[in-house]
């Protein structure tokens, strides 16, 4: 039987499609600066109460949109996000206890709160869960330039989602800063997080 696998969608955003290549140059400005991702959002975190965006105001915050049954890249994804954070905070205690990562499910019909915590606490010990209903998550993933759908019911009744695999770094006011390297691994996080995180 074929494995099945995840497929990742393109940021519908033509600004992403367009950044830099990584590698810029001291003093250069962020990668998105001036982009229009994110914006102010209550979803329900793994706790069963509400989380807003701008409850992490003060922050940087790393946003990545997924789910907790996804075979191959949500895990290592976020493996690989959080365990480079935990290098650069091994280098910068203070500046990495500055950075917030969220992780937004896309499978609200799976993804309870008491799943998403389990889910996050293999990755770094601060990674938040959040959902919320179908028509919520839609309307945040857009704002995030983010998307996602769900995919065809196998025969044995389980199915996957299709989303945008893409980590995106916010600074403390909510702004948009960069995408966070995930293919190519915790070093390339751990190296992005130093050139942004003050």
């Amino acid at each position: 039987m074929p494995r099945l696998k995840t497929l990742a969608i393109a940021a519908p955003l033509a600004t992403l499609l367009l950044l830099p290549a990584c590698g810029s140059a001291p003093g250069d400005p962020p990668p998105l600066e001036g982009g229009r991702i994110g914006g102010d959002f209550t979803l329900t975190g793994e706790d069963g109460g509400p989380v807003s965006w701008k409850d992490f105001d003060g922050k940087y915050r790393t946003v990545y949109f997924g789910y907790t049954f996804c075979p191959d890249v949500c895990p290592t994804d976020n493996q690989r996000l959080g365990a480079g954070l935990k290098l650069f905070e091994k280098e910068h205690a203070a500046l990495g206890a500055k950075v917030q990562p969220l992780f937004v499910s896309v499978d609200p019909e799976r993804d309870t709160p008491a799943v998403l915590k389990e889910f996050t606490a293999n990755f770094h010990p601060r990674m938040i869960g959040l959902t919320g209903d179908e028509a919520t998550l839609h309307k945040v993933a857009a704002s995030f330039a983010a998307s996602f759908s769900r995919g065809e019911d196998s025969p044995g009744g389980g199915y996957l989602m299709n989303h945008t695999n893409i980590t995106l770094l916010f600074g403390p006011k909510g702004e948009p800063i960069a995408t966070l390297p995930t293919d190519q691994g915790a070093e390339a996080v751990a190296a992005e997080l130093e050139k942004w995180v003050h």
